[in-house]
Order: structure tokens, then sequence, then C-alpha cells
């Protein structure tokens, strides 16, 4: 009979003490996949929020505010600069964004890759009430506002049309279809009605860029420009840099405030789940040298018979090594599947509205693990058999 059917025949015969080894595998594995697993959901979470969170890059006019004052006489401020930028300078900072995104993650296609978005802002005056009129690229606008809903009517499907926010809606009583005046010579008509948004957008009555610009006569001039870049990875302070130093009369801001401190705090939550892991790994491995060593002291007959036919230290390792494998492969596969439950348990109540999906790859990382745990545990029971005399093993019969 062969070392490893004589192994596979004890395991069975002493079911209790290897479901023992076994469990203390599992408690620890299903700690570190539980862990990954809600880690990976969260993350998965915040960077699907910060998609709705829309432009990552804001461009806007390149001014300074000076005080003016003689002495210690404050006289107020006064602005520096230009107030709108030239629309003509769009085509160079979509040439630098997709640029700087194309030699960051090595892309070769062709085409636009992030989404521009350039407003006009101008203070209007409807049905005697004074509104923020923006001008807005409606194809453009919708990507980078992917949280917009039309709850009356229809998004832009014209030139003459306004889409306008709930709250300026209700306040100015415009339904679709009505019409809007901007100026004495131009009107346009409501094509639709957002839903709330919970933002600025909700006060405001969004038009064609063209058509504002004609209207009020500002054309070839925009307010503000909104980027999103379409990724996480994508260098948004590189191409904030980038056009602040080669676009004149513009300053590109990075919007990462919010991504960074979320990020930062998952990182925080994640790190102290693994120091736990690491903990609760400790602890089962010492369940695993204690269950082994009671195995020992029971086995101290069999091990001397072992020895007394003739079978090596090297062989005795060797057994308790192929013990430690089946331990471990069995123990990496339920803790696995355990792991995945607890996240399944507790994943949401940590990120609340978390969705958590099995992780194949953690399989094979599992039973790694596990492996690892049993066979180093095993490492010194294995040594401590391999002392055993056969005098003294006969004495214990």
């Amino acid at each position: 009979m062969k070392l490893y059917q004589v192994v596979f025949e004890d395991i069975l015969r002493r079911k209790k003490r290897v479901l023992y080894a076994t469990l203390g595998v599992v408690i620890a594995t299903m700690t570190v996949v539980g862990i990954l697993t809600i880690a990976q959901a969260g993350q998965a979470r915040i960077v699907a929020q910060l998609e709705k969170y829309g432009a990552n890059l804001s461009v806007s006019p390149a001014t300074q505010s000076l005080s003016t004052g003689l002495g210690d006489l404050t006289m107020g401020s006064v602005t520096l600069g230009d107030t709108y930028i030239q629309q003509d300078k769009l085509p160079q900072i979509r040439q630098i964004t997709d640029g700087q995104i194309r030699q960051a993650l090595n892309l070769d296609r062709e085409g636009d890759i992030a989404t521009i978005a350039p407003q006009l802002l101008v203070q209007g005056t409807v049905k005697g009430t004074s509104v923020i009129l923006v001008g807005v690229d409606p194809n453009q606008e919708q990507n980078i506002k992917t949280w917009w809903q039309v709850e009356k009517g229809s998004y832009f499907d014209g030139t003459a049309q306004a889409v306008v926010g709930s709250t300026a809606a209700d306040l100015l009583k415009l339904n679709v279809g009505d019409s809007v005046p901007l100026t004495n010579n131009s009107s346009v008509t409501v094509a639709g009605i957002l839903g709330p948004t919970g933002s600025s957008d909700d006060l405001q009555i969004f038009v064609p860029l063209p058509v504002l610009q004609q209207a009020f006569d500002k054309v070839g001039l925009i307010s503000t420009i909104d980027i999103r870049a379409l990724c996480s990875a994508c260098p948004v302070e590189t191409i904030a840099d980038a056009i602040n130093k080669d676009v004149s009369g513009v300053k590109a801001v990075a919007v990462k405030q919010i991504a960074a401190t979320e990020m930062g705090m998952l990182d925080k939550i994640q790190k102290l789940m693994l120091a736990l892991a690491g903990v609760t790994l400790v602890v089962g491995a010492f369940g695993v040298v204690n269950t082994l060593m009671t195995s020992i002291n029971q086995r101290i007959k069999d091990i001397g018979i072992m020895r007394a036919v003739g079978a090596s230290r090297n062989q005795i390792i060797k057994a308790f090594v192929y013990e430690a494998i089946v331990i471990g492969i069995a123990g990496g596969i339920l803790g696995y599947l355990a792991g995945t439950l607890l996240a399944y348990a507790i994943g949401p109540l940590i990120f609340e509205g978390t969705t958590i999906s099995f992780v194949p790859l953690y399989l094979p990382i599992s039973i790694a693990l596990a492996l690892a745990i049993a066979i180093v545990s095993t490492l010194y029971p294995a040594y401590h058999a391999t002392k055993i005399r056969v005098a003294d093993s006969f004495r214990s019969v």
C-alpha cells in the first residue's frame, strides 16, 4: 500500500480530528475572502458613484481679484481678465485632453475620447423673474450629466427649444409647449422639464448654445467648460496642468476631492479589515497546530509501528504533509464559499447599497492561502513526530 493511501484511510478513520483542523483553516480563509469581496464591491460602488458626479475637470476663464484701496482704507475689489472663454479654444483643449489620455492609457483609438461640454451662462428675465439661462451642447451635456431624467416632454430635438429645471418650471409656471422669451427678438419653446436633481440645474433653463449666443450677442463666447475623462485612471491632474500651460486665458481645475476622500476612506477600512484578517489567520494556524499536536499524542503507537517496519523520518513528514494538503484544499474551497456568503450578509451593512457578487479569482487564492496555512502549521507537529522513538511508542500501548 502506498503512503498516500495510508494517509487517506487514516483521514477517513479520524474524521472528527480532520474536521476540527479543517474548520480552523476555513475560518481563516473565510475572513480573508469575505474582506476582499466586500472591499472590491465597495470600490466598484465608489467608482460607479464617481461616474455619476459628471465632470472631473472644470475649465473657467483665468481671472484675478484685485483689492482696491488706499492705506488701511479698503474700497472693494475689481476682477481682472476676460470673463468669457473664446470658443475657438475648444479644439485645442480637445487635442490636449485626448492626447494626454491616449498617452497615459497607451490608446491607438482615433476620434474623440473625452466628453467636453461648453456652457454659456446668461442672466435673463422670464415672466418678470430673474433666471439663469444656460447655453449647452445638448449631446455633450447629456453625456456629462448622466443623472438627468426628463420628467415631462422630451429632450432637445430641435434648435429653438429649451429644457427647464424642475424648480424653475414650478416657480415660473412653465409647461411643455410654452414659449420662453430670451430677448425681445427671440424665444424658445419648452421641449421638456427635468426631474429634480438636487443641484443648481433645478433652477436653470437650458437652451442650445448657438441660440443663446445669437440672442445675447455673444457669438464665439462661452463661460465654462466641463470635461469628463470617462475613466477612473485618466490623468486629470496632468490634463489640467497641460491646459493651464498651453492654453492662454483659461484656468483648468481637476475635480477629484470627492474621489480622493472616498477612496482614502475605503483604503483605510480595507487595511483595518485586512489587519483583522491577519489576526484570524494566526489564530487559525494555531488551531491547526494544536489539533495536529493532539493527533500526534493519539497516534504515538501508529507512528512507532511505522518506524518499526522501516518508515523513514522523511516518509513520516510526507504523511503529515499529505494530510495537510487534504485539509488545505477542503478548507480553501469551503472558506471561499463561506467568505462569499459572509460578504453577502455583511457587505450591504458596511457599504449601503453595495451589490455583492462571486469573484472566481478569489477561489485559487483561497485554496493557495489555505494550503499555506495547513502546510506551515503542519511542519512543527511533523518534525515533533519524527522524534518519537519506537520504544516510547510501545510504552504507550
